[in-house]
């Protein structure tokens, strides 16, 4: 019930079915089923369905003001330990599949060797997928990616520790033009359904009036990237990710027209985690620390084939 009372609280602050999907990362239809669902254990109905778009009636404002009490309360238990107290017990968590990589390692070894007695729990699903299991109490903390701009919803504390490029890339020796024409063509390797970074490729493919050929759905950066540079198809990767990886198999970036897609890599963590904040913080630092060192020169980008006659004037040999 817990679950369905935030759909209901979220839903009060959207104002709206959508608005509270956006915000819990989930579709409108699951929203609508978690509304009824309550209104079904409570025995009254919570919404007046007979405006458009639906609202809280008089015993649905009532009922919301309690369930705010009652998740504030929950929240209020996972608090008891003191923050003072050295970290110990299970440490869950989760990591986005775009993030996967060896490297980050390096900070949850450096938290279990300064916090010994800390258990660490490490699970990846997709950014959606690790939210709903934080507002579930399934996670205590998660490294996850977020559109430019945006937030993970409430009680969950988001603290952006980076921001990235994305690049469209094909193989050093491939000869796809920068432009969705020729993009549309080419097989595309890209992250599987659910990945807000392929579903904003998609939308803008579409609004250019192309739809792009999926060759290969591959959670894996580093397989996506043998993928491309095998020549298979192209691809999306982080700036970050391309630069690391560039000099020892270079790829070429492509850049359509109008084509600018960033993302924000955040640790998103509920609000009380007592002593294991500590330890919540290291990894935050860790993580932040990696993501500045990579921080390299940009690899090469391959703009749109042809060279304005004006300009080939100017480069003939006189």
């Amino acid at each position: 019930m817990f679950d369905d009372l935030r759909a209901l609280v979220e839903f009060a602050h959207a104002g709206s079915i959508a608005g509270a999907a956006d915000r819990l990362y989930r579709t409108p239809s699951a929203i609508t089923r978690q509304l009824q669902r309550l209104e079904a254990a409570l025995g009254a109905e919570l919404l007046d369905r007979s405006v458009k778009p639906p609202r809280l009636n008089s015993l649905g404002s009532r009922v919301l003001e309690q369930a705010r009490d009652l998740l504030q309360r929950t929240e209020g238990l996972k608090s008891l330990t003191s923050r003072d107290a050295e970290p110990h017990g299970l440490l869950r968590i989760g990591l986005a599949h775009a993030l996967a990589e060896g490297t980050l390692v390096e900070p949850i070894q450096a938290l279990t060797e300064k916090y010994p007695e800390v258990r660490v729990r490490l699970s990846t699903q997709l950014t959606g997928e690790l939210i709903q299991r934080l507002l579930a109490g399934e996670l205590d903390v998660a490294a996850v990616l977020l559109p430019e701009g945006k937030t993970a919803p409430a009680p969950l504390l988001t603290n952006i520790i980076a921001r990235d490029r994305m690049e469209i890339v094909q193989a050093a020796a491939s000869k796809v033009d920068s432009d969705w024409k020729s993009l549309a063509r080419a097989p595309w390797v890209l992250n599987p359904p659910g990945c807000f970074l392929r579903a904003s490729l998609i939308d803008r493919m579409e609004r250019a009036g192309f739809t792009p050929m999926i060759g290969a759905e591959i959670h894996n950066m580093h397989m996506q990237l043998a993928f491309v540079q095998s020549g298979y198809g192209v691809g999306l990767l982080p700036a970050r990710f391309i630069a690391r990886n560039h000099s020892f198999n270079p790829v070429k970036v492509l850049r359509p027209p109008s084509f600018d897609l960033r993302r924000s890599v955040a640790i998103v963590r509920v609000g009380q985690l007592g002593a294991l904040g500590k330890a919540v913080e290291l990894l935050a630092h860790g993580f932040r620390q990696l993501f500045e060192a990579a921080e390299t020169p940009k690899p090469v980008t391959r703009h749109r084939r042809g060279v304005p006659a004006n300009r080939r004037a100017a480069r003939a040999p006189r």
